[in-house]
């Protein structure tokens, strides 16, 4: 079995690559060059390789940031950013058995990647983001069900004045050896968070009418206080 450490190694090189990725990004990016970038990337940190349907970085753009596909649907498109947008970008690394899952989404205003948008469509949601991760962190304890976690996190969701843009209103998976495997938090997964190693939480969220859509992912462990860390 895969020691803690590989799985903290192969998210590392998620949030290395994400750390480094948007220098990338400008008008002429497409989502077909962002993703193959960001594999490049994934490649020269040392994880060529995925576990997610052969899609090592799932990237969507513009209106496209609030679709919700599987990724063996998945085919990336060529329009350009522009001046103005947002890009998700969802990495999917894997070294041996051990997953990496780590998502952001990116800001771009005057033809670059700004880290704090002018916007407050922009800066807004990227604060809810956050806002819900710290949301969960406080909630989430060992003994707190899929389930339980499901209907408080969509509970905030709506609070906020957003919506989840799931099309399963999921809110994040176990991280498993097979993707077939993976537990999803749901409104049917009524085991606890803390029967496994690792999930992830990844709201994909826009504001009610509004046309961006915005996601942030981390994979979180409890530690030997019960308390839930990113890894």
């Amino acid at each position: 079995m895969e020691q803690f450490e590989d799985y903290q190694h192969v998210q590392g090189i998620a949030k290395k690559v994400h750390s480094r990725l948007g220098r990338f990004i400008t008008a002429e990016s497409t989502e077909q060059s962002i993703a193959r970038k960001a594999a490049e990337l994934l490649a020269d940190f040392g994880a060529p390789d995925t576990w997610y349907h052969d899609v090592p970085a799932f990237v969507l753009l513009g209106c496209r940031s609030c679709l919700s596909i599987s990724g063996k649907d998945y085919i990336s498109a060529t329009e350009p950013v522009g001046e103005v947008n947002l890009v998700t970008v969802d990495l999917s690394p894997r070294i041996g058995n051990a997953w990496g899952d780590c998502a952001r989404s990116y800001v771009v205003e005057e033809g670059i990647v700004a880290h704090y948008p002018a916007r407050r469509e922009f800066s807004e949601g990227l604060a809810i983001q956050r806002q819900l991760h710290n949301d969960m962190i406080e909630f989430a304890t060992t003994d707190t069900r899929f389930s339980d976690l499901f209907e408080y996190g969509n509970a905030r969701i709506r609070q906020y004045g957003y919506e989840n843009l799931d099309f399963l209103q999921n809110l994040g998976h176990s991280i498993e050896i097979q993707p077939s495997d993976r537990r999803f938090i749901d409104r049917n997964c009524h085991e606890k968070l803390g029967s496994v190693r690792f999930f992830t939480f990844e709201p994909h969220i826009r504001k009610t009418g509004q046309n961006w859509g915005f996601k942030h992912e981390d994979i979180y462990y409890f530690d030997d206080h019960g308390c839930a860390v990113a890894l």
